[in-house]
């Protein structure tokens, strides 16, 4: 079996639709409830963890639906689909509901807008387990960490596209700016990127050929049989599974409160525009592009653990430096786009591995269950992250975020420690080697 390239790049316009609104979402929103409803960093930091409240109970529980899915075009396009429908409607009107709170502050204004956010951060849950869990629905398990790279590659495109947009419209240095027009392109390019996936993609038709490729593939299949019959992991690999989830954690702690407040740390403390501070986002996605391809191709030959723990390493180097240069000066140095395009290599050696270390310890039946439950660790991190990082701005100082960050590099990097499975089998031909591949 070949991995088809062609059609794991289409796979991921849906995560590149989703990457494109979450790198806005943390951009923006922090802005808006500071700088419009004028909230603190700690009120402001419990509302950007709603979204990861309401995913931890969504992701999960959508990615067990969809697993029982038997919609005629699959288990995961209706999800996309009519998710993508409902989250664009309701993230046009969150910009409109901004201005209009500004010319005219009133309490039914922001209880509307945090009902409207709140109904966006469902919709945006009932899809996201659906749409990461296609990938591995059509990619037979050894070639999940080069496919999971191609449909990171897509998802920073998603991401970049809304960077560079941002760098070039929003470069006011007033409180308010009008949000609308950006809200609008990224909303357009949700819905490109979705109908790209509808039309391309037969996901019925390319998990048939997965499937008969594990059946014919049954040794590389981690799971074991219990007396009733039933699948179930070893315990070994349950203490690795639980572990990694753990270490899946600790990096959100320390990667989230940086995507969360960097825009408003640059805003405060180097006196930047919004434009400006995602131009440095820019940069680190641009890492991550550059190095998602090579990160799957080093995995498959080092390991995808291996590949982690350097990951860490260079993202826990970069938060040091970067902290050290804080500390001796308040102004910006373009020296600093160098430790930004390191944070993007270490995390796509994080990110492109992650995934498929979890899916390689769970039967082809359970991939919407077991997405869920990466993201269910990765979205608990969230949930707190934002809260403590906030509340930490807020009372010792904006300089904590940087220490904060690499505190929970170091304790992922222990974790990762007791992880035992989850990389690719060996001593049988496997990986990128065994395989061709299609255009």
């Amino acid at each position: 079996m070949k991995l088809n390239v062609k059609k794991t790049v289409q796979v991921g316009f849906a995560f590149l639709s989703i990457c494109a609104f979450w790198q806005m979402y943390n951009a923006i929103i922090p802005i808006i409830l500071t700088y419009t409803f004028h909230m603190n960093e700690t009120i402001s930091g419990a509302i950007m963890a709603a979204d990861n409240v309401l995913a931890l109970f969504l992701l999960p529980l959508f990615g067990g639906i969809s697993d029982r899915c038997k919609c005629k075009w699959g288990k995961r396009k209706p999800f996309i689909l009519f998710g993508t429908i409902a989250a664009v409607i309701l993230m046009l009107l969150i910009p409109l509901i901004d201005n209009s709170y500004y010319e005219n502050p009133s309490t039914a204004k922001l209880a509307l807008f945090i009902g409207v956010l709140g109904a966006l951060l469902v919709a945006m849950g009932t899809y996201r387990s659906p749409a990461v869990a296609l990938m591995p629905d059509i990619t037979p398990k050894p070639l999940r960490s080069r496919a999971n790279a191609i449909i990171n590659l897509m998802g920073a495109l998603g991401g970049i596209m809304y960077l560079v947009i941002a760098s070039v419209t929003l470069n006011s240095k007033s409180e308010h700016e009008n949000y609308f027009p950006i809200f609008l392109i990224v909303a357009g390019i949700m819905v490109v990127a979705v109908m790209i996936v509808m039309i391309t993609v037969d996901e019925v038709d390319l998990n048939k050929q997965m499937r008969e490729y594990e059946a014919a593939h049954p040794e590389e299949n981690l799971e074991v049989q219990d007396e009733s019959g039933n699948a179930e992991l070893p315990k070994d690999v349950k203490r690795s599974l639980i572990f990694l989830l753990l270490s899946v954690a600790f990096w959100f702690f320390a990667y989230n409160a940086l995507e969360t407040w960097f825009t408003t740390y640059a805003k405060s403390v180097w006196e930047m525009t919004t434009g400006q501070a995602s131009l440095c986002l820019t940069v680190a996605t641009g890492g991550a592009i550059l190095a998602y391809v090579p990160v799957g191709s080093i995995a498959a030959k080092i390991g995808r653990k291996k590949t982690i723990l350097s990951g860490i390493i260079l993202m826990l180097i970069s938060f040091i430096v970067a902290l050290a240069f804080s500390l001796m000066s308040d102004t910006f140095s373009p020296v600093l786009y160098v430790l930004f395009l390191l944070v993007g290599f270490g995390w796509a050696g994080i990110n492109v591995n992650s995934l498929p270390m979890v899916l390689e310890m769970c039967k082809g039946s359970d991939i919407g269950k077991f997405t869920g439950y990466y993201y269910t660790f990765s979205m608990s991190a969230q949930i707190v992250t934002p809260i403590v990082a906030g509340f930490l701005m807020e009372h010792v100082g904006y300089k904590a975020l940087f220490p904060y960050a690499a505190v929970f590099m170091v304790i992922a990097f222990i974790t990762m420690q007791f992880v035992k499975h989850g990389d690719s089998r060996e001593g049988i031909k496997q990986g990128i080697d065994a395989f061709d591949f299609e255009d």
